[in-house]
């Protein structure tokens, strides 16, 4: 289970990443270039569906790493047994030298 959070987190990282490539910061990118020659969508229209394909993109990424913690396994005394074994096992070590 947890592999499916795993790669539907990183496929979410690099949709959001190109998302945000393709955007430019003041006001050129993909919204310009479809803009002059294509009245299609407009640059309004191109710079509201980055913006909220950023947005949303963002928003299913924090869902994902929050929904995921509940997908990882655990076994809490294997887990604070082998701690406090490397705990003593080091501290031996330290008291030896």
């Amino acid at each position: 289970m947890y592999s499916l959070f795993y790669m539907l987190i990183i496929l979410c990282c690099v949709l959001l990443l190109l998302v945000i490539l393709v955007q430019n910061p003041k006001g050129g990118g993909l919204s310009s270039t479809f803009g002059e020659g294509n009245q299609f969508m407009g640059v309004k229209k191109t710079s509201d569906f980055l913006e909220k394909s950023t947005w949303t993109l963002a928003l299913i990424l924090v869902a994902l790493t929050l929904l995921s913690n509940f997908a990882i396994n655990r076994d809490k005394q294997n887990n604070q047994s082998e701690i406090i074994n490397e705990v003593e096992d080091s501290s031996d070590d330290f008291n030896s030298e």
